[in-house]
C-alpha cells in the first residue's frame, strides 16, 4: 500500500481541486464587494499583473526544488536558515492572528441572523469559544480536520454559487441595487481602494502546490496550469459572490462583517421557504468559516512543530499528543494568540466591522510578509545557482527576471501598504486604525526576533560542544 501511494502522481484535476479548496475562502468576499462594480475590473487587473507571474516564479521553484516545505526550503536556499526560521514564525503565527478576524465574521453573520441586537461583548466570547473549539479539533485527531476541511470546501462553493444565481434571479425580477454602467465599471483610486489589497489576499497561498511537487504529474507543466486554472477558477467564484451581494445591496449599506446574510435577506424575501434556504445557506458559510481555521491551524502547527523540533521556534510548539500525535504544543499556541489578539483589539474597535477590519489588516500584514521573501528568493537564486538545471524557467531572460520580481514585489508592497493607510489614496492617514495594526507588527516581528535569538544561542552552544 505505501509502494502504490509513494509512486501514485497527482495530475491536472486534482491539483487544481486542491488548490481551489485550499486558497479559497469567505472572509473577503463582502470586502470586493465593498469595492463596488469596479471590482470585477480589478480582478481582471490582479490576474493579469499579479496571478500570472506569481504563478510562472512558483512554477519554476516547485519544478525546480519540489522539496515539501516550499516557501520555507527556497528561503533557506537563497538566504540562509536564519531567513527560513523567520520564514517559519511568520508562516505559523500569522494563523493565530487571522483566527480573530474569521470568527468575528462568524459572531457578525450569526447575529445578523439569529440575534440582531447582539451585543459586542458577547460575540467577543462566541469568537473565544470558537478559538478553543477549533484547538480542540486540531488536537483530538488528524482525520477529523481532513473531513472538516473536504466538507468545508464544498460549503464554500455551494454558498458562493447560490449566493451568484440568486443575484441573478434577484436582478431580472427587481433590477441592481448599484449602477453597473460602463463608468462605474472603470478601475479607479478613491475611497474605495481601501480595500484593494483583499483581492491580493484572495490569490496567495498558490505556492501549497509545491509541496507536492514529487508526487506531481510532469510539474513544469502541470503545476502552472493548474495554479492559474485555480486561480481563474477562484476568481469566478468570487465575482460571482461579489455580483449576488452587489445585486442586493447599495454599495453605502454593505457591511463587512454581515454583507453576506444581508444580501441573502434581501435576496430570498420572508417566505417560510426562503427562510429554510437562506438557513441552510448561514449554517454552510458559517461552517465554511470553521472548516478555513481548522484547516489552516492543523497545517500551520505540523510546521510550526516541526520548526521546534529542529530548534528554530520554542520548544514547547514542537510538543505532541502521545495519544493522536496531533501538534497539541503549537495548536494550543495558537488558541492563546488568537485569544489574546481578540481582546486586545476589542478594547480599541468602536464596532464590529471596525474590529473586523482592523484585525483582518494587522494578520494580512503578517501573512503578506513571507511573500517579500519569497519572490526576492526567486530573484537571488537566479544568480546564486546558475548551473542548477530548470525543468521551467520563467521565460524573458534577465529582463523578464527583473520585470516579474519587480511587478510582484510592488504589487505585495502596496497590499502591506494600504492594509496600514488604506485612505492614503485620499491623501488621509487615519491613526485610530493604523497605529493599532502598526504595533502590533511590529510586536509580533519583535516576538519572532526573541525567537530568532534563542535558536541562534542553541546553534553556537551546539557548535561550541563540536
Amino acid at each position: 500500500m505505501m509502494e502504490t501511494n509513494k509512486n501514485q502522481k497527482i495530475g491536472m484535476g486534482s491539483l487544481t481541486m486542491f488548490t481551489l479548496c485550499a486558497v479559497m475562502i469567505l472572509d473577503t468576499l463582502t470586502a470586493s464587494a465593498a469595492i463596488g462594480p469596479s471590482a470585477f475590473s480589478w480582478w481582471v487587473i490582479m490576474l493579469a499583473g499579479f496571478v500570472l507571474p506569481y504563478t510562472l516564479v512558483v512554477t519554476e521553484l516547485g519544478s525546480t526544488w519540489p522539496a515539501e516545505g516550499g516557501i520555507y526550503d527556497w528561503v533557506k536556499r537563497a538566504f540562509g536558515t536564519r531567513m527560513a526560521a523567520r520564514t517559519s514564525y511568520l508562516y505559523w503565527i500569522n494563523v493565530g492572528l487571522w483566527m480573530p478576524s474569521v470568527y468575528i465574521l462568524f459572531a457578525g453573520t450569526f447575529s445578523s441572523l439569529y440575534w440582531p441586537k447582539m451585543a459586542l461583548h458577547w460575540q467577543i466570547l462566541l469568537c473565544l469559544m470558537l478559538t478553543w473549539l477549533t484547538v480542540w479539533f486540531c488536537n483530538i485527531s488528524t482525520s477529523v480536520c481532513l473531513k472538516i476541511a473536504r466538507w468545508g470546501a464544498f460549503a464554500k462553493i455551494i454558498a458562493i454559487a447560490v449566493l451568484g444565481f440568486a443575484g441573478i434571479r434577484y436582478f431580472l425580477q427587481h433590477g441592481l441595487a448599484n449602477n453597473f454602467e460602463w463608468h462605474n465599471l472603470i478601475p479607479h483610486l478613491n475611497e474605495s481602494s481601501r480595500f484593494l489589497p483583499a483581492i491580493i489576499y484572495s490569490l496567495l497561498g498558490l505556492e501549497l502546490v509545491a509541496s507536492m511537487g514529487k508526487m506531481i504529474k510532469s510539474p513544469e507543466k502541470t503545476m502552472r496550469t493548474a495554479m492559474f486554472l485555480a486561480a481563474i477558477f477562484i476568481s469566478a467564484l468570487y465575482l460571482f459572490g461579489t455580483f449576488g451581494i452587489l445585486a442586493a445591496l447599495p454599495v453605502s449599506q454593505i457591511s463587512l462583517v454581515s454583507g453576506i446574510i444581508d444580501a441573502m435577506k434581501i435576496i430570498f424575501g420572508q417566505s417560510e421557504g426562503a427562510r429554510i434556504i437562506l438557513n441552510i445557506l448561514c449554517v454552510l458559510t458559517l461552517f465554511s468559516f470553521i472548516s478555513n481555521m481548522v484547516t489552516w491551524t492543523s497545517g500551520s502547527s505540523r510546521t510550526a512543530a516541526e520548526a521546534a523540533k529542529s530548534g528554530e521556534l520554542p520548544a514547547c510548539l514542537g510538543m505532541l499528543s502521545r495519544r493522536f500525535h496531533t501538534p497539541v504544543g503549537a495548536n494550543v499556541a495558537t488558541g492563546v494568540v488568537s485569544s489574546l489578539v481578540i481582546l486586545c483589539y476589542s478594547q480599541l474597535a468602536s464596532d464590529r466591522s471596525d474590529l473586523f477590519w482592523i484585525i483582518f489588516s494587522f494578520s494580512s500584514c503578517i501573512f503578506l510578509l513571507p511573500y517579500l521573501l519569497l519572490f526576492s528568493a526567486w530573484f537571488w537564486l537566479r544568480y546564486k545557482e546558475t548551473e542548477t538545471p530548470r525543468p521551467y524557467r520563467v521565460p524573458g531572460g534577465i529582463l523578464g527576471q527583473w520585470l516579474v520580481a519587480g511587478v510582484c514585489l510592488l504589487f505585495v508592497i502596496q497590499g502591506i501598504i494600504l492594509f496600514v493607510f488604506p485612505d492614503l489614496f485620499d491623501g488621509k492617514i487615519d491613526m485610530s486604525h493604523s497605529l493599532p495594526i502598526v504595533i502590533g507588527i511590529i510586536v509580533t516581528l519583535l516576538a519572532g526576533e526573541l525567537c530568532l535569538l534563542q535558536y541562534n544561542r542553541k546553534m553556537q552552544s551546539a557548535s561550541s560542544k563540536l
